[in-house]
């Protein structure tokens, strides 16, 4: 087996390979000038949007603003509160601070990551009263409104949108989908009988095109996606302050424009994009394979029925995370912590009066998870070897 060395993510050989209809998208930028907007910016939206199933896609200048736009535009206003989970990129938190509201939490399901829709329901019920007068509910030691939940599709899979999405409903919610990681995932509907691609199914969602997410830009990018003509003229607004057109301002705004060459390289990959999500999965199939004979040292991936992922991050536990992370970099071996500190624990959200144990298993997972290699490309013979190491280790100390 090759001792050479197996990098965490593979960002060079894809833009090697897609060198010369990369370079076409620069030349033709260069020969018009046209660097804000124009055609090579409302063509990707267009073919983000019918690739997400949607009505419509804003293209943003990252991630983060397609989440703070997204929620602007749905209504969330200064004092509000917007319910998320604790164990994402601060992103999704800064987008909601940005947009005024209150960030708050509830924890995850323990297989998932994801938000789990038992313990929304128990915030709902348990810390909020609702009036079915004025169809609001308020959370009981603010007395602030609560206006929006923000389901994190981590990892490259959805959080369970059926049971939330009717939670929303009946406390009158709007849904953003937080899907950064998540392009071309897919959810089936119970509801509806039908599968839904990630960026369909709540009020609006926001995209993260950061270079090393499955579809990524070549710098930074992000995109909003919605089937609600209001949210999306509001968001073409916010990212362009507020211009409706040159020097015509309807609102203020902010500088949130998607580049139109990282829009034509966008375009250029999207076309790759399901022969590099379905190569995800079969890396990930594999690894599954590979780990089965160290189940109860090591917990792999859970993919419920109901969810296709696209395996951004393949992320494992283990009890002894730093010994295993340091033995696979002496190897050679990358690896990644997604994310090693729960949001309510983090200096920056110390003011929001959260302690240790408030939610256990965000807080465990974030003290035990380690993502390992997983890129399209991803060979049999260097799983073997990942999976060989990590089982080394792991027979030392367990």
């Amino acid at each position: 087996m090759s001792n050479e060395k197996i990098p965490f993510l593979d960002l060079v050989t894809v833009h090697r390979e897609l060198q010369d209809e990369l370079v076409d998208v620069l030349k033709a930028a260069l020969k018009n000038a046209g660097f804000i907007g124009g055609p090579m910016v409302q063509g990707f939206e267009e073919d983000f949007a019918r690739f997400c199933e949607a009505r419509f896609c804003v293209g943003l200048g990252s991630g983060t603003d397609a989440l703070r736009f997204a929620l602007i535009a749905a209504g969330v206003k200064s004092g509000d509160i917007v319910i998320t989970v604790p164990n994402t990129f601060i992103a999704t938190t800064e987008a909601i601070s940005q947009a005024g509201a209150r960030p708050d939490f509830v924890d995850i399901d323990p297989r998932t990551y994801a938000m789990d829709p038992g313990k929304l329901r128990e915030y709902l019920e348990h810390t909020c009263r609702w009036n079915p007068k004025t169809r609001q509910v308020t959370h009981n030691a603010t007395g602030k409104p609560v206006t929006a939940v923000v389901p994190v599709h981590l990892y490259g899979q959805m959080a369970d949108m059926d049971a939330i999405l009717d939670l929303a409903t009946q406390y009158n919610l709007k849904v953003v989908e937080d899907a950064c990681q998540a392009q071309g995932a897919e959810y089936f509907s119970q509801i509806d009988s039908r599968w839904h691609k990630a960026g369909s199914m709540g009020h609006a969602a926001a995209f993260s095109f950061y270079p090393g997410k499955n579809l990524g830009a070549c710098g930074e990018a992000g995109a909003m996606t919605t089937n609600d003509e209001q949210v999306t003229h509001t968001c073409r607004l916010l990212r362009d302050h507020g211009q409706s057109k040159k020097y015509f301002h309807d609102i203020e705004g902010y500088n949130g424009r998607l580049d139109a060459i990282q829009a034509g390289f966008l375009r250029v990959k999207l076309r790759h994009l399901g022969t590099w999500n379905e190569q995800r999965r079969q890396a990930a199939e594999r690894y599954d394979k590979l780990f089965a004979g160290v189940q109860g040292l090591l917990t792999v991936p859970h993919q419920p029925s109901w969810a296709r992922s696209v395996y951004h991050l393949y992320v494992i536990q283990v009890e002894d995370r730093a010994r295993l992370q340091q033995k696979l970099t002496d190897v050679g071996i990358g690896t990644g912590i997604h994310y090693p500190v729960a949001l309510h624990l983090t200096k920056a959200y110390e003011h929001l009066g959260y302690h240790v144990g408030d939610f256990p298993i965000a807080e465990r997972s974030a003290a035990h998870i380690l993502s390992i290699p997983m890129f399209p490309g991803l060979t049999s013979d260097q799983q073997e070897r990942v999976v060989t190491e990590t089982m080394k280790s792991i027979a030392v100390y367990g």
